[in-house]
């Protein structure tokens, strides 16, 4: 139950998950759209911003545009104010003064258009030069940012890559010293070396002079002991016993067994086919029950009834073939003896399958001359014709090539160890094609009963037998193609293990020599039984990794024991309220059943006491013999007791017809259904407490295997450093080697050519010598 819950738990989980990954796919695709829409309004946002400033930009100058043009309307104003009063003055001047007056003030106006024209040229150029100043110290604002974003950004790469270089300049100083500190341990490791060297060196040769005495020694003790040498001869060396290989005795014993299946399939098979067969011919083309069948059906027919005979020593001889091989036998062809007897069961069954060829082959023939044979089905009776012959020559060169590999066990001259091989190799080829004839037989039959089942006149007994061979030959066809793989798939192992016999020879001489090593090596094993000596008791390897883990998850297993603690108290306050509402539902049935059963004793007494009424005025002789039997019959009942099975369990009561003591069928009801859920409670209970236990197991054992899968991972690595470690120290110790012996060549070259000089020195001091010795000669004859 608690597997099938934390799958269940499992399960719902990953469905959440997978809800959750498309819900996080979705919203991903929503904020990536939404900050597409953020940036496309942003620059919305700034175009706007833009085109506001330009607007606001052309309202300041329209506003200070206005504000000139209503100065100068009033200054206009104020001279015309001036010129009329003037005007008004002088109107009593002359017309002289008046044309004067004209011609001045042509002059004033076109000297105030001229000054108007050119103050608005003038106020267009300021705006222009404003607007487009304005506009270069925006221009150059931007670059400004840009190229201080840049130069930050310039100086935070120059940072990294400072901090980069004075970094790599650091670990290359303390790469440095540790190669310096290295190469002088290697030094060390160098000298130590030469010095181990020396050791080794002196070590092989005392070795080798011990050696060479205890060689000369053990040579004369043979050449004086023994009297002969027993591997140098065959005979004597088939009696020595091999070493034992047990692994290679378990292998040929599980593919034993495995042989031993697929024989006994295609030995069910075989039997299948012969008596259906059988069958086949009692009821077509004529059937028995209704009319005479042929001479040759009924010979035929005789012959496959005595098909077991034949068929089961197959199977018994493979038996007795797998029984002879086990751990303590050494398991070749020379000591398979059982092997002969399946030869002979073979060749026993060959020779049924040659006694039954020809009236297999005329019981086909009859049946294309019957008179509801189609000609679609005389072509599927001729194909099975040619595949009857072929499956007997199968089984005749199958039984040739397991007699051959049967030989090596009686007689060693029969068959030659170097053919052994293509024996193997012949006997996987001729399984491969009884596979393939089989497969032939299969599909031509199954083509033959679906023409059969359309003939008019084919009867439900003949489908049902046509039915059930079909069968029996896709077992047989399934059968030997398992066969035909399982000794294609081993023929490598079997040729291999032909090797397996005594030291330094081929294999064993003769059976005789065979069963007498097995003797030998059966002697040599109780021997070494009677030697065994018990160990002393000791705590085993794998208990003591286990307390190891125990102990490494005891902690865990405490925070685990905690949480089944807290999950027990909250299952017991659950318990509790379930119990308190349970006693109030039997308190409240408790008083239905009172009242229910005060209303049937209610009802029971009015009607007996009416009947007895009714009785009496008729009978009353009658009526007391009754009452005395009833009396008598309640006596009896109430002293039987009944059983009642219910699902609740089994409650043991008396019957009481006449209800005499309502209260203690209550009591004991009620005493019922509380064991019984007594008895609920603590298998739930003990139910929960075993699930609880069996997930503490569980999570301390997936605890544990982390643990194990993590001491693992380390263990690896730690073997990969080591390993790295050992090679790299190994091509260390090389070039050290190679380094030394460089630096020893140079120092002999050196002392070589020291030599050398030291001579010719000496040389000279000589010459020096016998020239000064010469002299002195002079001198004194002088």
């Amino acid at each position: 139950m608690a597997a099938a819950d934390l799958q269940g738990k499992y399960q719902k989980l990953a469905q959440e998950y997978s809800k959750l990954r498309a819900q996080n796919q979705v919203l991903k695709k929503g904020v990536v759209d939404e900050q597409a829409n953020s940036a496309a309004l942003k620059e919305q946002l700034k175009m706007k911003d833009q085109s506001l400033r330009k607007l606001q930009q052309e309202m300041d100058s329209l506003t200070f545009r206005n504000l000139q043009l209503a100065k100068r309307v009033e200054l206009l104003q104020d001279e015309l104010a001036l010129s009329e009063l003037r005007g008004k003055k002088n109107k009593k001047s002359g017309e002289s003064s008046s044309q004067l007056s004209q011609e001045q003030k042509s002059v004033f106006d076109e000297d105030l258009q001229k000054k108007i024209e050119e103050n608005e040229r003038l106020h267009i150029q300021f705006f222009e030069a404003d607007e487009q100043h304005k506009h270069m110290e925006a221009e150059l604002r931007s670059r400004l940012e840009t190229l201080e974003t840049e130069a930050a950004q310039h100086q935070a790469v120059v940072d990294g890559l400072t901090r980069k270089y004075m970094e790599t300049i650091e670990k290359l100083q303390s790469d440095k010293a540790k190669l310096e500190v290295k190469s002088q341990t290697l030094e060390k490791e160098a000298k130590d070396c030469r010095l181990r060297t020396e050791e080794c060196q002196l070590q092989l040769n005392n070795l080798h002079e011990d050696l060479s005495s205890r060689l000369e020694e053990s040579l004369s003790i043979i050449s004086e002991k023994v009297p002969f040498n027993d591997t140098r001869f065959s005979q004597y060396n088939a009696l020595n016993v091999p070493l034992h290989n047990r692994r290679h005795q378990l292998k040929m014993r599980e593919i034993a067994g495995q042989a031993l299946a697929f024989i006994q399939d295609l030995v069910t098979a075989l039997l299948n086919f012969h008596t259906y067969t059988e069958q086949r011919v009692q009821i077509f083309p004529i059937d028995s029950a209704i009319d005479t069948i042929s001479p040759l059906n009924q010979k035929f027919s005789q012959y496959l009834h005595e098909n077991a005979s034949y068929v089961r020593p197959l199977e018994e001889g493979m038996l007795r073939l797998f029984e002879s091989i086990t751990e303590d036998t050494v398991t070749v062809l020379e000591t398979t003896v059982q092997l002969k007897t399946f030869s002979e069961h073979l060749t026993c069954y060959v020779s049924f399958l040659r006694k039954i060829l020809p009236y297999q082959l005329k019981s086909l023939e009859e049946e294309c001359e019957s008179s509801v044979c189609t000609s679609a089905l005389r072509a599927r009776n001729l194909e099975l014709y040619s595949d009857v012959k072929k499956m007997t020559a199968v089984f005749e060169k199958l039984q040739t090539y397991i007699a051959l590999l049967a030989l090596p066990s009686t007689k060693p001259d029969g068959l030659l160890r170097a053919s052994y091989n293509s024996v193997l190799t012949h006997i996987a080829t001729v399984l491969q094609e009884f596979h393939d004839v089989m497969k032939d037989i299969s599909m031509h039959y199954s083509q033959k009963a679906t023409i059969e089942h359309e003939l008019p006149t084919a009867t439900q007994k003949l489908i049902t037998t046509n039915d059930c061979i079909l069968s029996s030959v896709v077992a047989l066809t399934n059968g030997a193609g398992k066969i035909a793989s399982f000794f294609s798939s081993n023929v490598d192992y079997f040729i291999a293990s032909l090797s397996y016999g005594p030291k330094a020879a081929g294999g064993f001489i003769s059976p005789l020599s065979a069963e007498c090593m097995l003797q030998y090596k059966q002697k040599a094993a109780a021997y070494m039984k009677s030697l065994k000596k018990p160990r002393l008791e000791s705590v085993p390897y794998e208990e003591a990794l286990a307390n190891r883990r125990i102990l490494l998850s005891s902690t865990e297993s405490r925070e685990g024991l905690t949480q089944q603690v807290q999950q027990s108290l909250e299952k017991i306050a659950k318990l509790e309220q379930e119990k308190e509402h349970w006693m109030l539902e039997a308190q409240l049935a408790k008083i239905k059943l009172e009242k229910e059963n005060q209303r049937m004793a209610d009802k029971v007494k009015n009607a007996s006491g009416a009947q007895r009424v009714q009785n009496t005025q008729e009978n009353p002789v009658l009526v007391n013999a009754t009452i005395q039997d009833q009396e008598e019959s309640a006596d009896k009942a109430w002293q039987e007791p009944i059983q009642s099975n219910s699902l609740v369990g089994m409650l043991v009561m008396t019957s009481d017809s006449e209800v005499p003591d309502v209260e203690s069928h209550e009591d004991l009801i009620k005493n019922h259904y509380m064991a019984r859920i007594v008895e609920l409670t603590s298998q739930l209970q003990l139910a929960d407490s075993k699930s609880v236990h069996f997930h503490a197991e569980c999570r301390a054992l997936s605890k544990r295997l982390s643990l194990a899968e993590k001491s693992k991972d380390s263990l690896n690595e730690e073997m990969k450093v080591a390993s790295q470690n050992i090679s790299r120290l190994q091509d260390e110790l090389t070039t050290t080697k190679r380094s030394y012996e460089d630096q020893l060549s140079m120092m002999s070259d050196h002392l070589c050519s020291m030599n050398e000089t030291l001579s010719k020195q000496r040389e000279e001091i000589d010459t020096l010598k016998m020239s000064s010795k010469g002299n002195s000669k002079k001198n004194k004859s002088r």
